[in-house]
């Protein structure tokens, strides 16, 4: 595991667009290699990542962004995107990948990582079961975006 290089960008964006795919949601999938080169490369980053190797060729990715807990009073990880290609499924590649992102939280300090998964993704929801990790239920995540995101911004008059 290691982290995303310059030239990874459009294997990455392909993973992307494979797990959009994946999500049944292909159409909302509108990232392009230049985005993601300036979020992860900019002076400032906005977004961060790893990639898994097998024998020289990229095989997954996590893209992750910093948050901040009000209630921690610290830092810690949003995990966007994590994806492992079809051929190099269980292999250990996305515990590894996991394990990268919690060694940087750990190492850093912040208090928690946290990611969304859908309700119908049965492998990953047993998957994330082996880890431990509790989901939090009651919680329902919103969004807007959008017309609806400009709608709301003309209220900032």
């Amino acid at each position: 595991m290691r982290a995303i290089q310059p030239d990874d960008v459009p294997a990455v964006v392909r993973f992307v667009h494979e797990l959009a795919d994946y999500e049944r949601e292909p159409e909302s999938c509108l990232l392009t290699a230049d985005q993601l080169h300036a979020a992860l490369f900019e002076e400032h980053p906005s977004v961060f990542g790893h990639v898994a190797e097998v024998d020289g060729a990229l095989a997954g990715t996590a893209l992750w962004f910093v948050t901040f807990s009000t209630w921690t009073g610290a830092h810690g990880m949003h995990l966007e995107d994590l994806y492992v290609s079809p051929s190099h499924r269980r292999f250990g590649l996305a515990r590894s990948l996991l394990a990268r992102l919690a060694a940087v939280c750990v190492e850093r300090g912040w208090a928690r990582m946290e990611w969304a998964v859908l309700d119908w993704n049965t492998p990953a929801l047993d998957f994330y079961a082996t880890l431990a990790s509790a989901p939090q239920d009651g919680w329902t995540t919103h969004r807007v975006d959008g017309a609806s995101l400009d709608d709301l911004a003309a209220l900032d008059r």
